[in-house]
């Protein structure tokens, strides 16, 4: 959701600018922009199209610069428009003084606006960013570092802003609060980014800045405040961003090559895994867990369904109750806090705004033990949280989350089994058995992944519908309510997921043939019970699409489509199912034609409330 890059150099910084947004296109975004200090005055270039044709536009003007910003716009305020994409600009005239890009949203802005509109100002857009700028232009005291400093204390809500002035040719000032800004250290030329990948390839020395941190960039030096203005000294880092995971290779969508990349993906997740151990999770993870006797989890999304998941393993495993929440719920009604809680983030960056603010609420309400399972082990999530397993999916650019939600079901299984030996409810038998069924995954996934293609003749029929409706039992419920997701993520086909058993106390009147009813049927304890309701379908003249493990013995007939797994694989079975779920999405999507990797409306990081 939304991206920045801005740059300080002695060299033409443009086609930096340019590799850092397309670096962050995979977060999602409806317009972008470039702006440039240009022979002692601000030049810009916007686009509501991809990066591709701003580059273009760039490239047709000559635009060169030292000193530039650069972002991708996921609208907030304002629709999609040219007049509302960033950089925006301070006064809106020609002679502007001030450029500004920014992540986030800022609460009172209609306040601010109503004070710069009667001290002369004109907006261009219906941006709550141009607020900034305005106030920013109006503050100047001739040193932007210091003015800046005073004007985010005007600023309620939350913002990542990157700023450069016409009187001030070589400095970029930014800050950040609520959304995540890193610096990254060059040899005479430093750099800001939203994101370290959209700076792979300039610099891998990086520096995450924390709440409330102001940053000088100039030529040779760097300069960091913290929220109350006094200097602070932040960590350097060596980070490597995976310049390689973001190149498509021979797949048609970043999706689809990410569905594929799973076997290996998970065994990087659970490689090194020889044993079931506290010290997976940390230092401090074997005395928090004897200290814990039930676990919170919060998340957002396809992440929540995790969670979900997590809930059925944990309380049947490990025997310890779990509460799963959706993040942007928890913090704004009355719960019932207890200090022996595990609270348990789930998230794929690590930034997502929702979760990190239920983190804190948690906190805030005495539960200190804090794990998070995340792909980013630099992230602001990981620094919150005492406890920590770092799953290694590697970079996810398709919006439609894949990969890196088969690692957090692997990295919470493995958490289900330490809370289980803990508590001494894991016998050696059972590690043993687990751990082999784990190493095996690999294997089961791709057997999985080989059934493509008779899920793209399911496509075919699935792409002309509009409504579609997803069941599950018991673990695999999660699972369901993923897979309608991902259908309506991508191919823009309503889809609803309920628990079969549900499917007489309203569903059902949904049914007719027009409805593909898409079903979960593994060889389980529920199985009869779930057959029982695929004929409450058939019934009704519903049209069923089941994907169902080897020895079921369901077949296919009148109404009856049937998909068979290679191996029934218990209560790792979600793991797999989900893989033949993305690709149905996936295929189904590629038949209606939409843009499979960046679906209208939707952001891959959602790092604003």
């Amino acid at each position: 959701m939304c991206g920045i890059v801005g740059a300080v150099a002695q060299r033409n910084i443009t086609p930096v600018l340019i590799e850092g947004l397309k670096r962050l296109e995979y977060r999602g975004y409806d317009s972008c922009g470039v702006a440039l200090h240009v022979d002692g005055h601000l030049a810009r270039s916007r686009s509501t199209s991809r990066v591709a044709d701003l580059e273009t536009q760039i490239q047709e003007t000559g635009l060169q610069g030292f000193t530039g910003i650069a972002h991708t716009r996921w609208a907030t305020h304002g629709a999609p428009a040219t007049k509302n994409a960033h950089p925006h600009f301070s006064p809106s005239s020609e002679d502007a003084r001030i450029a500004l890009v920014h992540n986030g949203i800022i609460e009172n802005h209609d306040e601010l606006r109503a004070e710069l509109t009667g001290l002369g100002y004109v907006f261009q857009s219906q941006t709550d960013t141009e607020v900034i700028a305005h106030l920013i232009d109006h503050m100047y005291t001739g040193d932007l570092f210091d003015t800046v400093q005073q004007a985010v204390k005007r600023l309620h809500g939350a913002y990542a802003i990157a700023v450069f002035c016409r009187e001030e040719p070589h400095r970029v000032v930014a800050a950040r609060q609520g959304s995540p800004l890193i610096v990254g250290l060059g040899k005479g030329e430093n750099f800001v980014a939203s994101d370290a990948m959209a700076l792979a390839g300039t610099t891998d020395q990086i520096i995450y800045l924390e709440e409330g941190d102001v940053v000088d960039l100039q030529l040779a030096r760097y300069w960091i405040v913290d929220v109350e203005g006094r200097p602070a000294e932040r960590e350097v880092k060596t980070v490597h961003a995976h310049t390689g995971a973001a190149e498509l290779g021979p797949y048609r969508h970043y999706m689809q090559k990410e569905i594929f990349e799973q076997p290996r993906v998970v065994g990087d997740t659970l490689e090194g895994v020889t044993g079931i151990m506290p010290e997976l999770f940390g230092d401090q993870a074997f005395r928090v867990f004897k200290e814990i006797d039930r676990v919170l989890i919060l998340a957002c999304g396809t992440s929540y369904y995790a969670g979900l998941t997590a809930k059925y393993w944990i309380e049947s495993v490990a025997k310890l109750p779990v509460n799963v929440e959706i993040a942007s719920e928890y913090r704004y009604r009355d719960s019932v806090p207890h200090p022996s809680t595990l609270v348990v983030t789930i998230s794929q960056s690590g930034e997502t705004a929702d979760t990190l603010a239920a983190l804190k609420h948690a906190r805030s309400l005495g539960m200190t033990n804090t794990l998070t399972i995340c792909n980013v082990s630099t992230s602001a999530m990981v620094r919150e949280c005492k406890l920590a397993y770092i799953t290694r999916a590697g970079v996810e650019v398709g919006v439609a989350s894949t990969k890196a939600f088969t690692t957090q079901l692997a990295a919470l299984f493995l958490l289900t089994l330490t809370l289980a030996q803990v508590n001494g409810r894991l016998t050696d038998e059972q590690e043993a058995h687990y751990l082999k069924q784990m190493r095996h995954l690999p294997v089961a996934l791709s057997s999985v992944l080989a059934l493509e293609p008779q899920v793209i003749a399911w496509a075919e029929e699935f792409a002309r519908k509009e409504n579609a409706l997803f069941l599950g039992r018991g673990i695999h419920y999660p699972i369901a309510l993923e897979g309608a997701l991902k259908l309506k993520e991508i191919s823009y086909i309503h889809a609803e997921a309920y628990p079969a058993g549900e499917l007489k106390h309203g569903p059902l009147a949904l049914v007719t043939e027009e409805m593909p009813v898409v079903t979960i049927a593994p060889n389980d304890a529920l199985l009869e019970k779930l057959k029982s309701n695929m004929q409450e379908v058939r019934a009704r003249g519903g049209q069923l699409y089941v994907f169902a493990d080897v020895d079921t013995h369901i077949t296919s007939g009148e109404g009856l489509h049937v998909i068979r797994l290679p191996e029934h694989y218990g209560l790792l079975s979600p793991i797999l199912h989900v893989a033949a779920l993305q690709l149905l999405a996936y295929h189904t999507a590629l038949a209606r034609g939409t843009d499979v990797d960046k679906p209208r409306n939707l952001a891959k990081s959602v790092t604003v409330e």
